[in-house]
């Protein structure tokens, strides 16, 4: 990650993960405590403490004991930078060399932090400039804004709803794989047929065929509920980051 007189200070693996899994807790709504980024890490509580100490210095966090944390928009621009990198690597990975949604993110994890300005702009051009990855989450621009995510899940769709999937959790490799045996991928029509009572499976229909489904997975997909509307189009307003 470059540094210029305008720009954040460059900083280590483990600063920018920290700053962006910070982002990451922020956008699901959630007031982000130093336990909850300590679990999210798997690291030790007094390690975040440690980290938060130093990041609130640099100006990137703004950590108070009484309060959530949050980023400053300088340590937000670096989250978003991390991210740009993280989902166009996973685009370019199955794109140019054949990588499975499934395999993406820890390659990409491991990559994210290494490549230059340069070779994120040629990526960019190569794969005709992405607005989403391949599990649906929206690719902040080059110049820090990002698109709304898709946060209605497929459990929230009523019986005879129809509804098309803007994205899917992708932490999970395994639930990534049995998703796609169900053919439940980004842009995919879906229509809710019924839903067992008492917190029963779910009946959904996609591409012509039903399937039964913990209401568990389907928190982890989310759907626009007009499915006859573009998801790219439907989440086309960019906020200013």
């Amino acid at each position: 990650m470059s540094a210029s007189n305008n720009n954040p200070p460059v900083l280590g693996v483990a600063a920018q993960d920290y700053l962006k899994n910070l982002y990451k807790l922020c956008q699901e709504g959630c007031g982000v405590t130093p336990s909850l980024l300590a679990e999210r890490l798997g690291v030790s509580p007094p390690a975040v403490s440690k980290m938060l100490r130093r990041l609130q210095d640099m100006n990137l966090v703004l950590y108070s004991r009484n309060e959530s944390l949050t980023l400053t928009p300088s340590g937000e621009k670096i989250a978003l930078e991390v991210i740009r990198h993280h989902r166009l690597l996973e685009m370019y990975l199955i794109q140019a060399l054949g990588y499975t949604w499934d395999r993406v993110d820890e390659e990409a994890e491991r990559l994210e932090h290494v490549i230059s300005e340069e070779f994120e702009d040629k990526i960019d051009e190569l794969l005709g400039y992405p607005t989403h990855d391949p599990h649906g989450d929206p690719i902040p621009t080059r110049d820090g804004r990002i698109a709304a995510a898709c946060r209605s899940s497929l459990a929230d769709l009523e019986p005879g709803q129809e509804g098309r999937i803007g994205r899917v959790t992708d932490g999970d490799p395994e639930m990534l794989r049995y998703l796609g045996r169900l053919g439940l991928y980004p842009e995919t029509d879906v229509r809710m047929v019924m839903k067992e009572p008492f917190g029963g499976p779910l009946r959904v229909e996609v591409g012509g065929h039903e399937h039964a489904i913990g209401r568990e997975l389907a928190a982890n997909v989310f759907v626009h509920s007009d499915g006859r509307t573009d998801a790219r189009q439907h989440e086309g307003r960019l906020e200013e980051a």
